[in-house]
């Protein structure tokens, strides 16, 4: 450029496919590395696995009233977690829950902690745990206290295995490969309100995505350094407490309870109803309340696709797709959005936005149109200034949904790309002109009276320690992370743009998530 100054453009491409080399070309030294490990150590190979966690008996009481409330957390080398549903009022809960993950190395442990949920409470209580190796067949585990000693009842799994055929498996180690499971919470300050609108501006979604790791290897994005709003979460002496609260808040709104709904994703019909309905299988009565106390939405659009923005994180502890819409209430006076989804994770997978739309846009269409007769597309891109995730991992990203949930088509645009704007745009549109949707509810706001998730949040962390358990959110990258250094700027308004020529051109390049899978 004249006068000597660089491109901002330019380098922020060159930055992303410097970093992208740079890690390939670990990955390439890694393999090479334990390849010369392993020589004359015949018997550690990798193994694909099955696991069926399929119930337990004899576990004590631990509730005044009632019995217990169990679920357990399933660890493999601390690498993977698997957290179950909770199965209320029972000592004998029966799961039936299967967990499938690739490339395991055949010396792996697998740890599991069987935990009573206390509901209204940020901890829960521990009813004890085993461990085993995974050697194929029919388990009988005691389970044990972790001070005494003590039985404290038994589970029962089956662990299926069988040799891994990737070539890569010592690069992609420990691969979760579904079934992809899902949770729907609510923010526990919904049950304090008499007249609501719209259920879902107080849920969050967590889904279990499988095959992160082949499409992003070990690259993952950390906070942001140079955006303000992450320097007074992640440093300073005042972050501690800033950091505290928000992870108290995390923590009430995705706790596990016996009122969420959980379930499987078996196709485009479930991901359909998911992302923009409801839960499948879960009245639309709010749980957690009287009966009658709180009505469903009112709405008369409330069983058509909604056409609202949703916040979104990948997590590093557990590879989950965490989102919520981005007007949701509770995140009224939070620092960040995607802190609070990632439990103020030093560093995501990725992060940023995204919005479903009708084949050809909301501008073009009308509700004349039936939601089942159209073809739906998801939009989503790297719009988070805390974690400023790398755009030139884009094409990545629409090649990991695809993969995830096949039937609807990805596009992945940068935060500055002008196609982004214009869609966004057109879905907040139609929902303030054709849904009844108000221009407040776009944006996190308190209704008149209510106590907002950041204030009780507050009043909690300060009354009960943080569970050593919980949901399975982490606080650092998990083992065998790379933490990636993205493109950063001063805040999001100035992230730095990409060429989207190169993006598209990259994303052209895989027709789909198999071709992609053959090229890495």
């Amino acid at each position: 450029m004249p006068g000597g100054r660089r491109n901002p453009i330019q380098m922020s491409t060159l930055v992303g496919a410097m970093h992208n080399v740079v890690n390939r070309a670990k990955d390439g030294a890694k393999d090479a590395a334990n390849a010369i490990a392993d020589d004359g150590h015949e018997d550690r190979h990798f193994v694909d696995l099955s696991l069926q966690f399929i119930g337990a008996s004899g576990l004590p009481k631990m509730d005044v009233v009632g019995t217990a409330d169990p679920y357990f957390v399933a660890k493999l080398d601390d690498r993977l977690s698997f957290v179950s549903t909770v199965k209320p009022d029972t000592l004998s809960p029966v799961w039936n829950e299967l967990w499938k993950i690739k490339n395991v190395p055949n010396t792996a442990t697998l740890v599991v902690e069987v935990l009573d949920k206390d509901n209204g409470t940020i901890t829960d209580d521990h009813i004890g745990k085993f461990s085993t190796p995974i050697t194929a067949g029919a388990k009988e585990c005691t389970i044990e206290s972790l001070s005494l000693r003590r039985s404290r009842g038994t589970f029962w799994l089956n662990i299926e295995s069988t040799p891994s055929t990737d070539v890569k498996a010592e690069r992609r180690q420990y691969i979760f490969d579904g079934p992809i499971r899902y949770s729907r919470h609510f923010s526990p300050t919904i049950g304090l309100l008499t007249n609501l609108n719209d259920s879902r501006l107080y849920s969050t979604w967590k889904i279990y995505i499988k095959g992160v790791r082949m499409f992003f290897g070990d690259t993952v994005q950390p906070w942001n350094r140079n955006y303000k709003a992450a320097q007074t979460i992640f440093q300073g002496p005042t972050s501690i407490a800033v950091r505290s609260t928000i992870q108290a808040g995390h923590r009430m709104l995705y706790a596990r309870s016996t009122t969420n709904g959980f379930g499987v994703i078996n196709g485009p019909e479930d991901i359909f109803r998911l992302l923009f309905h409801a839960t499948p299988g879960l009245p639309e009565g709010l749980p957690g309340t009287t009966a009658g106390a709180i009505p469903p939405s009112p709405s008369p659009f409330a069983h058509r696709v909604k056409p609202a923005v949703y916040t979104y994180i990948i997590a590093v502890d557990d590879d989950s797709f965490r989102f919520s819409e981005t007007g949701a209430a509770f995140f009224v006076d939070f620092a960040s959005k995607h802190a609070l989804h990632a439990n103020c994770a030093p560093a995501v997978r990725y992060s940023g936005e995204f919005h479903p739309r009708p084949e050809g846009g909301w501008a073009a269409f009308s509700d004349d149109t039936p939601d089942d007769a159209v073809r739906w597309e998801l939009v989503i891109d790297n719009n988070s200034g805390t974690y400023s995730p790398d755009p030139m991992m884009l094409p990545d990203l629409k090649e990991l949904l695809q993969y995830n949930f096949p039937g609807f088509t990805v596009y992945a645009f940068d935060r500055q790309d002008p196609r982004l704007a214009e869609s966004r745009e057109a879905c907040r549109a139609y929902a303030l002109n054709k849904r009844g949707v108000k221009q407040e509810d776009l944006q996190p706001h308190a209704r008149a009276g209510e106590e907002t998730l950041s204030h009780t949040a507050e009043v909690q962390r300060t009354l009960a320690p943080k569970s050593p358990s919980g949901d399975g959110d982490g606080d650092a990258p998990a083992a065998g992370i790379t933490v990636g250094e993205p493109v950063v700027a001063p805040s999001t308004e100035d992230l730095p743009a990409v060429d989207h020529t190169t993006i598209n051109s990259r994303s052209r390049a895989f027709s789909d998530g198999r071709d992609y899978l053959n090229a890495i």
